[in-house]
């Protein structure tokens, strides 16, 4: 049996057709502009020419016959274009256009302008960087092909930048086994060989397998360019010691990651130990620098302060004049009536001046100098922070006398004895016995000293009659009872207080991170505040019955709190002070929620087992919340713990307080119903950041399609 014939194509023929025939059709489809500009394109053509024909029909009279004009149903944008060209003197108008005319009416013309657009694939990513590099490869720059394509130079970068990854994933990536996004990721490192380490570390688990997880485990052993010590070293410095800094360029990192953090924290120490000795040279005993200190690092040590710079004889005489020429010139312009613009300048003049002379440099006495120190730290911000006036205990003056005056103590001031102790000796700031007193002869071989008995006895009655006095002053009491604790607070060895009251302030400098709380900043600011205002010990008396009664109250309530200590050792285990803390708290209206504590990774997820992890996170979110992440790995974990605790008002129960309760009972299992948007939108506090805005958009969804978005994006 012999076959038919199979019947071949026959393509629609190529002609050059006048512009100025040609007219838009109105049967495009395209309406919506979308892509590259009319301009743009009309700019591209006039470099390269036309690229692809137009797709145009013959315009028919009444009769059915060719008007000698074109329609132009499927390339409009191209006929715009040349439109463009045309008035711009560019091109001619009656130029001959290569077009594709289609005379058989087999397809209408809507349907060819929707197929031609339908049937356009855009370039693959992958191809993209491919014709990019060809390109850079040709002799042009990054800003050259942004330019003749329309593109941003970063987005000529960023296609760029995936020859950084290894030519495997690239190969998995045109399989479409890896997405555009991971590859975006595994960018960020030129090192091939980690690159697919880490592709095989989580090719097997489709949880871990997202950017920001690929991201982190790039770069888990950087430093981050907003770290303290990346911006007090600086990325200059940094390459210029041959570091590396691995850069995303598909999104914000704020600075990238220093590669080699061994190296960046020996240029911090080199730094550090520059700016130190500058800082020494300045006449300080000593300085002590690191990145940072523990809490309570200075504990033990007295601080002086810097005063004011004392103004020479000229200077005075220029406050003076100044002074008077301003108080004789404001009392004038009081008196009149009118304003008067230039007295106001002069006046502003000199108000600048005399403001100049209150606002003088504090400087340090050189012989404090001499005895103190300084600490030298980095902030957060990654600026050198001194802190300085340290006394050591061991660097404190010592007073001593000589062999003749220890001896005999002929020729000792009286008043030294009064001020200083009964033996004229102090060393380190406490009186002490040097082991062979010195007697005076008596004036009468009659008078002899008082029997020790008969003071004790006299000065007991004294005691109890001034007990009863002080209990029936309730003010003065009060000021007694503040003494005694300024004397332990600010002054180390002071004792000049009747009142046996002891106090006792744990530093706790074995806590990492506690020095960096907003609590110990603002404790140690205010400690400060009153410690500039300290007098000497033996005048703290007078200085505190001349304060207000507010300020007393302010001073009292801070060295109170010094003292309290609400922590639970194994060793030292304290029920009723842990109780009486609660009850404290709970008088005060204080939680750690409104304090502002949550819990992170280095303060609590990173230091507790999964288990414990898995329970917070079912006590805060729910039971669903909790089986999201009950199959990760620990360091994973804790991660996205963390990020679906924050903001709960959740806390671990040592710092809850007596009848506190979790923020969700145990095993409780969170739904949303779909119907319900206010409780969605509750639910989406739930998701991690980087889901929070999908389910914000998407008010409506079914709670399972959350639940699903939420495990794929793990």
């Amino acid at each position: 049996m012999a076959k038919s014939a199979i019947q071949k194509i026959a393509m629609n023929p190529s002609e050059n057709i006048a512009y100025d025939k040609l007219v838009l059709s109105q049967k495009n489809v395209r309406r919506v502009k979308d892509g590259v500009t009319i301009e743009q394109l009309a700019e591209d053509i006039g470099r390269r020419k036309l690229l692809q024909s137009l797709n145009v029909r013959p315009v028919l009279d009444g009769n059915g016959d060719e008007t000698g004009s074109y329609e132009v149903p499927a390339g409009g944008r191209r006929y715009l274009a040349l439109g463009i060209l045309v008035k711009q003197k560019r091109l001619a108008k009656n130029e001959p256009i290569p077009c594709i005319v289609n005379r058989s009416g087999t397809t209408s013309a809507e349907e060819d302008s929707f197929a031609e657009n339908m049937h356009r694939e855009d370039l693959h990513p992958l191809d993209q960087f491919r014709a990019f590099k060809a390109l850079r490869e040709q002799g042009l720059d990054v800003e050259e092909i942004a330019a003749r394509f329309f593109v941003s130079a970063a987005t000529v970068k960023q296609r760029l930048r995936l020859a950084s990854v290894s030519p495997k994933l690239l190969e998995l990536y045109e399989k479409d086994e890896i997405r555009l996004e991971q590859i975006m990721a595994f960018s960020i490192s030129n090192d091939h060989a980690r690159q697919e380490q880490v592709w095989e570390r989580i090719s097997g688990n489709p949880h871990m397998q997202e950017p920001y997880y690929i991201r982190r485990l790039l770069t888990e052993t950087t430093v981050r360019a907003d770290d303290r010590r990346a911006i007090y070293v600086g990325a200059e410095a940094y390459e210029a010691a041959g570091g590396i800094i691995l850069r995303d360029l598909f999104e914000q990192d704020a600075g990238g990651w220093f590669q080699d953090a061994a190296l960046l924290e020996q240029l911090v120490f080199d730094r550090l130990k520059i700016d130190a000795e500058t800082i020494r040279a300045d006449g300080w005993k000593w300085v002590e620098a690191a990145i940072s200190f523990p809490y309570g690092h200075s504990s033990g040590m007295r601080r002086v302060y810097a005063e004011p710079a004392e103004m020479s004889a000229e200077e005075i005489a220029r406050y003076d004049a100044v002074k008077a020429e301003y108080d004789a010139l404001d009392a004038k312009y009081a008196e009149m009536e009118d304003a008067d613009q230039e007295i106001e300048d002069r006046l502003d003049q000199l108000g600048a001046e005399l403001d100049g002379f209150s606002d003088r440099p504090h400087v340090y006495d050189p012989a404090q100098k001499a005895i103190a120190g300084a600490f030298v730290t980095l902030g957060a911000n990654g600026q050198l922070q001194v802190e300085a006036g340290f006394v050591r205990p061991e660097d404190e003056p010592r007073v001593e006398v000589d062999d003749d005056e220890e001896a005999d103590g002929g020729d000792r001031d009286a008043s030294q004895s009064d001020e200083n102790g009964a033996n004229g000796i102090v060393v380190n700031g406490r009186s002490t016995n040097g082991g062979s007193e010195a007697t005076e002869e008596p004036e009468e071989e009659g008078i002899k000293p008082l029997p020790e008995r008969l003071v004790f006895d006299l000065t007991a009655q004294k005691t109890l009659a001034l007990r009863n006095a002080l209990a029936g002053n309730v003010d003065i009491a009060f000021v007694a009872v503040l003494h005694a604790l300024v004397l332990q607070v600010f002054y180390r060895f002071a004792k000049d207080s009747c009142l046996e009251i002891t106090l006792a302030s744990n530093s706790f400098g074995q806590v990492q991170g506690l020095a960096e709380t907003i609590w110990a900043k603002e404790i140690g600011d205010r400690h400060e505040a009153w410690d500039r205002d300290m007098p000497d010990s033996d005048k703290l008396w007078d200085f505190l019955l001349g304060l207000d009664e507010a300020s007393r109250k302010a001073m009292f309530a801070h060295c109170a709190s010094l003292s309290l200590n609400a922590v639970v050792e194994p060793w030292n285990r304290r029920p009723g002070a842990v109780a009486h803390a609660d009850a404290l708290a709970a008088t005060l209206g204080f939680d750690m929620v409104t304090a502002g504590w949550e819990p992170t990774v280095d303060n609590y997820l990173g230091r507790v087992t999964k288990a414990t992890i898995v329970q917070a996170v079912r006590e805060a979110r729910g039971e669903d919340s909790a089986q999201l992440i009950d199959h990760m790995k620990k360091d994973l974990m804790a991660r996205e713990a963390a990020r679906l605790l924050e903001g709960s008002t959740w806390l671990p129960e040592p710092l809850r307080l007596a009848g506190d309760d979790a923020a969700v009972d145990a095993g409780e299992t969170v739904t949303v119903d779909a119907t319900d948007e206010t409780a969605l939108d509750d639910d989406a506090a739930e998701l991690p950041a980087f889901l929070a805005d999908t389910a914000s958009e998407e008010p409506t969804v079914q709670a399972d399609e959350a639940k699903d978005r939420l495990e794929a994006a793990e």
